[in-house]
């Protein structure tokens, strides 16, 4: 390419991406919210030769467009209440569509000091907003799983290190066995990491009707055992939406030498407002914390926070020293000490942005609009007839059930097929269910009347089955 037509072919390029972007986000309050089509349909519409010859940038850019646009999900839609996925917010785009365009390596703060700065004071406002102890690192990772992978590698290596064990010099053959016990309705995330970990199946402690973990059984479950041991919580229940009572388990659990994790995929924000922040009192008395900000602060995907409140446990595992790599210096650490990567997009950004467009006032109002839209759901349905709302509405999740499981899941498929909203299917306290997760930045009234009704037509042509 030639230097006279590298910035038209770049304008061009990013021009026609801003149409198709402003077409798709003009069209989300009036689409079916569901795909057109499936994915074997768009693997036939998408599974062409490759050519031989290049073609015009700004031609392949429409061409995409054209194929996938009967394949998108409205995901940011105000509509769409599907597993926990929330929108973006316009300073979060536009800032990722930045970070895409600097295209900086974001694991080295003195190669790329701008990123780096910008995570940095996001790091600290979540320290703030969110109540945590200063002096908490903060690592930028893919999402929930990959913070929870963090934490739990750092507990891991904390706990080992107490029993008078070097991880990182001697490895895992022949240490200590680490307990980890978990509430019986953690999330799968939770499992996952400790397998990538080589810590195998955690110890289940018994939850009451929300999920959330019963302390008295907790300490029952410490006591029965020795030796290391790690505590994971949860700041928002799949399904109910609680959480654990953190004080009280994180006060049990460090009174047995644990290390406490807590899980806050979406739940963790709670801590943010004030109105919410009473159901995780004792939060910053745990040790270490994941969730994900492309859940309720509605940053694009992908990213998710670790914070862990002893950085000297957090880099150990992931720090490292080479010839060829220009570090922070003395008195600073670089993002690669935070999270399992080298290379990776600077996450962060969009982070900071959120924040700033916001405001801590501004934080808080979402969190308590997302509640708010969750409990108007969770009184109307209660009032409809052969309806049931299983769950406490006490954050952003309602549980439904529209009788039998087979009723339920009927009236699921309805609700989907109209395509006025779209709400997924699960399982929950032994039921087949309707959830309803409220996640969205942009969801407002009007949404929710929209989505009631198509619950009501769903219902209606049942009952007329």
């Amino acid at each position: 390419m030639g230097i006279e037509n590298f910035s038209g072919d770049y304008r061009a390029a990013l021009e026609r991406a801003h149409a198709h972007a402003s077409s798709w986000l003009g069209s989300l309050p009036s689409r079916p919210v569901g795909p057109r089509m499936d994915a074997d349909q768009l693997l036939a519409r998408f599974n062409q030769p490759l050519q031989e010859q290049p073609l015009p940038a700004a031609g392949v850019v429409d061409e995409l467009a054209r194929l996938a646009e009967p394949g998108l999900m409205a995901m940011p839609s105000g509509r769409f209440f599907g597993w926990v996925m929330g929108g973006t917010l316009p300073a979060a785009m536009a800032a990722d569509w930045l970070v895409t365009a600097w295209d900086q390596n974001a694991s080295m703060r003195f190669a790329t000091p701008a990123t780096a700065a910008a995570e940095e004071v996001a790091g600290l406002w979540l320290l703030e907003l969110l109540g945590l102890p200063a002096g908490s690192d903060v690592g930028f990772t893919t999402g929930a799983t990959g913070a929870n992978f963090a934490g739990l590698a750092a507990a891991r290596a904390h706990v080992l290190a107490e029993a008078g064990w070097d991880l990182a010099a001697e490895g895992l053959s022949g240490s200590p066995r680490v307990r980890v016990l978990v509430g019986a309705e953690r999330h799968a995330s939770i499992d996952m990491a400790l397998k990538y970990l080589g810590l195998g199946t955690p110890q289940a402690v018994a939850a009451d009707a929300q999920g959330r973990i019963i302390p008295a059984a907790l300490a029952a479950a410490l006591e029965a055992g020795s030796g290391p041991a790690i505590v994971c919580l949860q700041a928002g229940n799949l399904h109910s939406g609680a959480s654990d009572p953190m004080g009280e388990a994180a006060a049990i659990a460090h009174a047995h030498g644990a290390w406490v994790h807590v899980d806050g995929a979406f739940g963790l924000w709670a801590a943010a407002s004030p109105t919410q922040r009473g159901q995780l009192a004792g939060l910053g008395d745990c040790d270490s914390w994941a969730t994900d900000a492309h859940k309720t602060l509605n940053v694009p995907y992908d990213c998710g926070v670790v914070i862990v409140s002893r950085p000297e446990a957090l880099r150990s595992v992931f720090g490292v020293h080479t010839s060829y790599l220009m570090t922070a210096g003395q008195g600073h650490s670089d993002p690669f000490e935070k999270v399992p990567e080298f290379s990776r997009r600077a996450r962060g950004v969009p982070v900071w942005a959120a924040l700033r467009s916001l405001g801590s006032s501004g934080v808080a109002a979402l969190i308590d609009g997302l509640v708010a839209n969750a409990q108007a759901f969770g009184s109307a349905l209660s009032a409809m007839d052969g309806v049931e709302v299983l769950n406490e509405v006490v954050f952003t999740q309602v549980c439904v059930s529209f009788g039998s499981d087979e009723r339920t899941r009927r009236v699921t498929a309805r609700i989907l097929a109209d395509g006025a909203t779209w709400m997924s299917g699960s399982h929950w306290a032994g039921r087949d269910i309707l959830r309803i997760s409220v996640s969205n930045w942009s969801t407002d009234s009007a949404d929710v009347a929209a989505s009631l009704a198509a619950i009501e037509r769903a219902l209606a042509a049942e009952g007329a089955g």
